[in-house]
């Protein structure tokens, strides 16, 4: 074994599955590479000194206005497959938030726009979050 050990970089993510009780969930289109002008959960980067939950929270919020409280997010769960991300290794914990039908939206940071969508009409999804909604409709 050498002296010299190597590190994959791995990188803390966390996205939200936002639904109302009619069976919409909320997208976002990306604003930014990867997967630029494609439809993804709303979701990023979880920032020093910040659980998951609490970045989950900051992200629905940054990205689409809708605000909802950490302790109101129910964790879906991890996911961490190798190749999930073109721009290297990530690991994403996902949470689910029910909302009212009736939550307005606003496109904020790296997004496009956000909108609605029918769970059961959904656009092809960045990143692996249509194995991420997969999660949450086989429970």
């Amino acid at each position: 074994m050498s002296d010299i050990e190597t590190f994959e970089i791995i990188r803390y993510t966390a996205d939200v599955v936002a639904v109302t009780p009619d069976g919409d969930v909320l997208l976002i289109e990306r604003d930014w590479p990867p997967y630029q002008g494609a439809w993804a959960l709303p979701g990023g980067h979880v920032d020093p000194g910040e659980t998951s939950r609490a970045a989950a929270a900051r992200e629905l919020a940054e990205e689409t206005g809708v605000p909802v409280m950490p302790a109101d997010l129910r964790q879906i769960g991890t996911f961490d497959a190798p190749g999930r991300d073109p721009r290297g290794r990530y690991v994403t914990v996902a949470y689910l938030a029910t909302v009212p039908a009736d939550t307005p939206i606003v496109a904020g940071t790296d997004a496009r726009t956000a909108a609605w969508w029918p769970l059961t009409s959904l656009p092809p999804l960045a990143f692996d979050h249509a194995d991420i909604l997969r999660a949450i409709t086989t429970r």
